[in-house]
């Protein structure tokens, strides 16, 4: 797993439209005391099961290997020309 440059700002910036994402599906929204690896893993999931993002294989899922999913998965979702990506 080759890491991505700047991916810890794709992480932020995937958890963030991931939780809009999951609002407008009518999801309640997090609580600020929720942990950020619980956080991680429900926007995962969710993406997963509305199939759009592939899922880990089932001995690879750790919130490491989540993060990174989720950063490649915003990365491909930004304009080719947008800062996180340069």
């Amino acid at each position: 797993m080759a890491k991505l440059k700047n991916e810890p700002l794709l992480l932020k910036k995937a958890v963030e439209v991931a939780e809009n994402y999951a609002k407008n599906r009518g999801y309640s929204g997090f609580s600020s005391t929720d942990a950020a690896k619980d956080k991680v893993e429900c926007l995962y999931r969710l993406l997963v099961h509305d199939r759009l993002i592939q899922p880990l294989a089932i001995d690879q899922e750790n919130g490491v290997n989540m993060k990174h999913k989720l950063a490649l998965w915003i990365a491909r979702q930004l304009p080719k020309d947008h800062p996180l990506l340069k």
